[in-house]
């Protein structure tokens, strides 16, 4: 015990540990000698939890595991069927009569695990030869249906069988050794529940009995009367007083070393980690000030253990006094924790390193709390470490934990509260505040409701179910404010290595970390709430083995396999990409298109072949998955048929290159750029900047207009219109001059002027031309235009427009008829309206032939003679 003591200083660098270190000795709070009938309500308070002794167990249990595995196998290798066979007995036995107590049911589970392990060994004996067999006899062939196949394959095939059945029997019994020992953990997993459960339900005295009262203070003398009673035989006796007189400057020193370090150094520590904090901290000051902050646990620990020093050194320490040593060092630590975390989580200042959203009085409150709930758990481990040397009744136990189990609910609603508040502050002051929105209303009301239960469960006699109830509540707490604690150490740290705090809200990266804390503190809310640490490690042992999946059988080796596998190939698939990218297609006379049809198709095989590889490395067989594949095919036949159609599109769009990126298409009455050709659609940007996402079904089986495909040549037409009366050759001898003056016309094929039409209001010309840049269109139709109006008007070319005169019937009824009237249009002038009644000669009918209705603009001009698209 005095080793465990000392140890127990060690184990405060694990700072997992800190909310479990104190329960551990509250695992049990009816530990008592198993022969005296107290199995039946061991274990029923706090679950089994990772303390230091059941570290040391499971230490000292691995160190054993080699030796005990060698004397339960043969010298061949095989397992010992016979010490099997008296194990089965032993065990059946024990489950059979149900009188062994938790301890030594753990023991013999422990001791049948081993045996599993051993036989799952075993069925790998042989492995590589029966394969090499099995391989041989599948070479023979199948069995003829009729007839008789030749006596030397027959012959051939018997002597292989029979070395295989020689081969396969040691594996055989291996299998079958297996599955008894599952099934016997399965029973004794199942029987150990059991009595977890009917401890949970067990109904005892109710502690609001006096009789309880008088009970209780019986049991607490009967608990701490013979540490008293061990000090005083000790000293009673000459050569332990001249003892403890020669050992007295050691004890003194370890005295005040002790009260020094727990009065004097944990201030000294809360100062130190206050100063270097500050009131806004930075990332590097907030982690500083966490380490320094350990040291509030730490040092006061270190002078708890010197003070146990201090007693040993005194050889005054009996059975009891040890037991009361380690109890009350366990209380410490549970109280210097439980500060600890209360001062991280309500901080006195610095509203930049708080938790929750609280006023200062609300954070002193918390703290206070805290360490109020960290003093009622070290209390409770006192008791649990002392009730085990001692037979106390129920009404005992019940009547000395009930006052501790109603101030614990107590300050658990308290610490409830400051969560609902807080979470009502965030949600903008309570407004639609529900459980599923805010983690910490969720918390808070749940704790309400546990810490309610609890002091009713014990008023009623439940006794074993309001513990296990209040004070793995409390563990809880503190373990969530501990990953709290360790999810912002992580998020502070990645806000130093990248020097950006606002980024740490949006980054990945922190939020990957918060997950993978979450999923490793599941195991330890699982020990706190009741699981036994053999559950936890079958469990692991279940998902190591792996799950079946349809007939496929996947374990997380083999996921772990095939993602390194894929991740292989993909890496190498990008490389080999780039490769082909940047240096090996630049160099050939492939054009843009080309290249990137070549580098996608890499990209798509080296992906497949990926992941063949890692589906074979890893060994899945995809065989069972022959009926979904099925019944997928079934699916892409109704239901994925367009899906597959735009897919097989896209390999011949790849294949055939009609188009490639940075081709002007047209397509859909959609025209732009092709910008990317993907498997399931092609991007267009247009000349708007817009992206129009085309299937490639579309592309293929549709007409696509492609100005660019093989050469920027393309065609311009130019239509102009000059007045009649216009010299016409004059006119074409200066429009062919324009088009053979632009930078951008080539000279073959020459560029054309046509007489077209005699138009309604003018002479039509064209101007054909081709242009070394079909992208230029645009800007070489205005050049033109600029220049065509200069031109005509130093020639003497008028560009006429449409001119229509319209006559009123009645000017005079209108509005505003004794208005002047506007002048009449003429040519070279605006369209004109005339006041005047119609001609003596026209008839009415023909005013209402050619008058065109007046509630419509009245607006004929030429058509625009370009086109509607637009150049980068």
């Amino acid at each position: 015990m005095r080793i465990r003591l000392q140890a127990l200083c060690l184990a405060l660098l694990v700072a997992l540990a800190a909310p479990l270190g104190a329960q551990q000795e509250a695992r049990d709070p009816t530990l008592e000698p198993a022969g005296d009938g107290a199995v039946a309500e061991a274990g029923a308070a706090v679950a089994d939890t990772i303390g230091l002794e059941a570290i040391t167990a499971e230490a000292d249990a691995a160190a054993a595991t080699a030796e005990r595995r060698d004397r339960l196998t043969t010298e061949e290798g095989l397992p010992d069927y016979a010490a099997w066979q008296a194990t089965v007995e032993r065990a059946q036995e024990a489950i059979e009569n149900d009188r062994a107590s938790d301890s030594a049911m753990e023991e013999l589970r422990r001791q049948i695990v081993q045996w599993r392990e051993v036989f799952e060994d075993a069925t790998g004996v042989n492995a590589a030869r029966i394969r090499t067999l099995q391989a041989q006899i599948d070479a023979l062939g199948p069995l003829p249906e009729s007839g008789e196949e030749p006596a030397n394959i027959a012959a051939r095939r018997a002597e292989l069988n029979e070395r295989m059945a020689a081969l396969r029997e040691p594996v055989i019994e291996a299998e079958e050794a297996f599955l008894l020992a599952d099934g016997i953990i399965r029973e004794i997993d199942s029987l150990l529940r059991d009595r977890q459960s009917e401890r949970f339900f067990e109904r005892g005295p109710s502690p609001l009995n006096p009789t309880s009262w008088k009970a209780g203070v019986d049991a607490v003398h009967r608990m701490f009367g013979p540490v008293w009673t061990e000090i005083q035989a000790a000293w009673a006796v000459e050569t332990q007083a001249n003892q403890i007189r020669r050992h007295l400057p050691e004890t003194l020193f370890f005295l005040a070393m002790g009260l020094l370090l727990m009065v004097r150094g944990r201030r000294l520590m809360v100062r130190v980690a206050l100063r270097v904090q500050g009131e806004d901290p930075t990332p590097a000051r907030w982690i500083l000030a966490f380490l320094v902050s350990l040291g509030q646990v730490l040092v006061p620990t270190f002078g708890i253990g010197l003070l146990v020093q201090a007693a040993y050194t005194t050889q005054l320490v009996g059975l009891h006094t040890d037991a009361a040593l380690s109890s009350v060092a366990s209380m410490g630590f549970a109280f210097y924790v439980a500060t600890w975390l209360g001062a991280n989580i309500f901080p006195k200042r610095g509203a930049g390193a708080r938790f929750l959203i609280l006023t200062p009085a609300q954070c002193a409150q918390g703290r206070w709390f805290a360490s109020a709930l960290g003093l009622t758990f070290g209390f409770y481990s006192l008791i649990v470490g002392m009730i085990q040397f001692q037979d106390i009744p129920a009404a005992s136990k019940s009547g000395i934990a009930f006052p501790l189990i109603v101030f614990a609910a107590v300050l658990l609603l308290r610490v409830a509260q400051l969560m609902v508040v807080h979470a009502r502050n965030v949600g903008a002051e309570g407004e639609n505040m529900t459980v599923f929105n805010n983690p910490s209303y969720l918390f808070g009301r749940a704790t309400m409701g546990l810490a309610a239960a609890g002091p009713v469960l014990a008023a009623l006699g439940y006794y074993n179910a309001a513990v296990s109830i209040i004070f793995p509540t409390i563990a809880s707490l503190a373990l969530i404010g501990f990953i709290a604690l360790i999810q912002r150490l992580f998020r502070e740290a990645f806000a130093l290595a990248t020097g950006d705090k606002d980024r740490v809200q949006n980054a990945l990266g922190p939020v990957i970390v918060n997950i993978f804390i979450i999923l490793l503190s599941l195991p330890v809310f699982a020990l706190t709430w009741g699981a036994r640490w053999s559950d936890i490690t079958e469990l692991w042992k279940k998902f190591q083995d792996g799950y079946a999946f349809g007939g496929v059988k996947i374990s997380p080796t083999e996921l772990i396999l095939f993602f390194v596998v894929f991740a292989i190939g993909y890496t190498v698939t990008r490389l080999v990409q780039s490769a082909l990218r940047t240096t090996v297609l630049p160099r050939t006379k492939m054009d843009v298109g080309g290249q990137h049809a070549v580098v996608s198709a890499v990209g798509y095989v080296g992906l497949a072949l990926s992941a063949v590889v890692a589906v074979t490395s890893a060994g899945i067989d995809l065989s069972a998955f022959a009926l979904v594949a099925g019944a997928l095919s079934v699916g892409i036949g109704f239901g994925l048929q367009t899906i597959v159609s735009n897919f097989v599109s896209g390999l011949i769009l790849l294949a055939e290159r009609p188009i490639s990126e940075g081709d002007w298409i047209e397509v859909n009455g959609q025209m732009g750029y092709v910008r990317d050709i993907s498997v399931r659609a092609t991007r267009i940007e247009t000349f708007d900047k817009t992206d129009v996402i085309v299937p490639n079904a579309d592309l293929v089986s549709g007409v696509v207009t492609n100005w660019t495909r093989g050469n920027l040549t393309g065609r311009l037409i130019l239509p102009v219109g000059v007045a009649y009366g216009s010299d016409t050759k004059r006119v074409e001898k200066v429009l062919l001059e324009i088009a053979n003056a632009h930078p951008m016309v080539i000279a073959n094929p020459a560029p054309s002027v046509l007489f077209r039409n005699f138009g309604a209001d003018a002479l039509e010309f064209e101007i054909r031309c081709f242009l070394r840049d079909v992208n230029w269109k645009l800007s070489v139709q205005s050049d033109m235009n600029h220049e065509i109006a200069r031109r005509f008007a130093e020639e003497g070319f008028e560009i006429p427009f449409a001119q229509r005169d319209v006559w009123l019937r009645n000017p005079e009824t209108l509005p505003g008829a004794a208005r002047p009237a506007a002048p009449a249009g003429g040519q070279g002038g605006g369209q004109g309206v005339s006041a005047q009644p119609y001609p003596p000669t026209m008839q009415p009918s023909d005013v209402l032939r050619e008058t065109p209705d007046l509630s419509k603009s009245v607006d004929e001009s030429e058509p625009d003679a370009g086109s509607g698209e637009e150049s980068s």
